[in-house]
């Protein structure tokens, strides 16, 4: 029988790597993708988009270390996590380094075979920009007598100004992640979520962030903005149906000084939302799994703007993808779908995409 909690649970998985003996464990998951753009001249792009290798380490029965190194389009290294975590009592976790901010679902649970599309939802991309991680230190565990998974960081925030000011409309924060890279760190900021599992066969989540960008050079007005951002969650498995949904909203301060300095096109408000139904054609008891499923996402990075910025409708956009997850085994997946992408612009068309894939986690 295969267990519906697998889809879910890729967080739970990398923890649980040193949760026995004391030793090495090694884990990773991988994707390779198909993106044809219909009516376009450019060719097929066939990528292998990602490769992330896992090594978690068990000192004691207290102290852990898990690291994951990430290949990105065969040719670009990157380390995706990196931290040490110390059990201080039964659901009670202290953790330093290099770690995921807990926002929405996927930027936590993005592994291909955790999610259904080949391609992970724009949304936690241009709203919240997985694969999202900082330096950071701080807390997590569960209450499991109120059915309550916790986190909460102090953690290193988005650098938006470098040489140059780095952030903008199209893509909002994303520009800013600094990965742990010889990060500037000029401003704490917190990240937290709450997840409550006490109900039959759904999760709710909230998460939020909120603090201060980073500057290469303090001394320079107007090189920062003030960020919060909030995100509530669901996740629904009963038998053969599922659904997920997301609605994420950031509010950003200080955006019309920082966009007359640098000359950019940075909005004062973001978010958005999706939501999304799959079925299951195959029995319950099969050792593989066939969902169907159709999601709609609707995002805009120029929800407010500030002073004489005026919103431009491209960037607000919404996406209908529609495919296919089969599971040939609980970590191995093919994909296939096909995507409508519009914009709000007057009398504009939505271009369509297909796409393929495959993933492994293990």
């Amino acid at each position: 029988m295969y267990a519906q909690e697998q889809y879910n649970s890729a967080t739970t998985q990398l923890n649980n790597l040193v949760s026995s003996d004391r030793g090495l464990s090694i884990g990773g998951y991988g994707e390779i993708t198909y993106n044809n753009k219909a009516g376009s001249s450019t060719p097929a792009e066939i990528d292998v988009q990602r490769l992330v290798m896992l090594f978690a380490y068990k000192f004691d029965d207290r102290t852990s270390f898990v690291t994951e190194i990430e290949f990105e389009h065969v040719k670009e290294v990157y380390v995706e996590q990196a931290f040490i975590n110390y059990a201080v009592a039964d659901g009670i976790n202290l953790r330093g380094g290099l770690m995921l901010i807990p926002m929405g679902i996927i930027n936590e649970y993005h592994e291909p075979t955790t999610y259904n599309g080949v391609e992970r939802p724009s949304l936690d991309s241009k709203i919240v920009p997985t694969t999202w991680r900082e330096m950071g230190i701080g807390v997590s565990g569960r209450i499991n007598n109120a059915s309550i998974r916790y986190q909460a960081y102090l953690m290193n925030g988005f650098l938006s100004f470098g040489e140059s000011h780095k952030l903008r409309g199209s893509d909002g924060l994303r520009k800013g992640r600094q990965k742990g890279a010889e990060s500037v760190g000029t401003d704490a900021n917190f990240a937290g979520r709450i997840e409550y599992y006490g109900l039959p066969k759904l999760k709710i989540g909230l998460s939020y962030y909120t603090g201060n960008t980073q500057t290469t050079s303090p001394e320079i007005t107007n090189t920062q903005i003030g960020l919060s951002m909030f995100g509530l969650d669901y996740r629904y498995v009963n038998g053969k149906l599922s659904s997920r949904g997301q609605l994420i909203s950031a509010s950003l301060s200080d955006t019309e000084a920082y966009n007359l300095a640098g000359g950019t096109d940075l909005g004062s408000a973001m978010g958005g939302y999706y939501v999304e139904g799959a079925y299951n054609l195959l029995p319950l008891d099969s050792r593989q799994k066939l969902d169907i499923f159709l999601r709609y996402e609707n995002f805009n990075t120029h929800q407010k703007t500030a002073g004489t910025l005026i919103a431009n409708d491209a960037f607000h956009r919404s996406e209908t993808t529609f495919g296919l997850s089969y599971h040939l085994a609980s970590g191995a997946v093919f994909k296939a779908d096909y995507q409508s992408k519009g914009t709000a612009v007057e009398d504009s068309n939505a271009v369509g995409q297909f796409n393929v894939g495959l993933g492994v986690f293990f």
